[in-house]
């Protein structure tokens, strides 16, 4: 009797958490922008030529850059002032080159990310970085 006069303590709960049940699906195989791309359908085509579309204006821009800064020289050197014999070749031996260099490091920069604006488009999220179908060692 001693037993029931004791107060009962209510059992012991269990929480039990898991993955949301959205997140619990099984992403697809493949994106649907990298079989539209490999089908070769008119979606596919589509994303193909944005990414081209933006390579050429990336090289435009840098084309237009180069011309206006160092294809409009020769008419800085009609000036008299300016056109005397060891100015030139200091600007046309030494100063156009690191010119030539941020025009194309800024080109190879905006074209890089390009590329990985449209990779990330097409890969799928859940797929490692790096090379498609290699797998990181576990």
């Amino acid at each position: 009797m001693a037993e029931d006069q004791q107060p009962q303590q209510p059992p012991r709960r269990e929480v039990v958490t898991g993955v949301p049940r959205g997140s619990r699906r099984r992403p697809p195989a493949h994106t649907p922008a990298r079989s539209e791309i490999s089908e070769q359908t008119t979606l596919g085509a589509t994303y193909v030529r944005a990414l081209m579309r933006s390579q050429l204006r990336a090289g435009l821009v840098a084309l237009a850059a180069l011309v206006l800064l160092v294809g409009l020289l020769p008419l800085l050197f009609l000036l008299p002032r300016i056109a005397s014999g060891p100015l030139v070749w200091i600007v046309l031996g030494v100063l156009v080159y690191p010119v030539l260099w941020c025009v194309a490091r800024a080109y190879v920069a905006r074209a890089e990310r390009n590329e990985a604006d449209f990779t990330g488009l097409v890969t799928d999220p859940t797929e490692p970085p790096g090379p498609r179908g290699l797998r990181r060692p576990e």
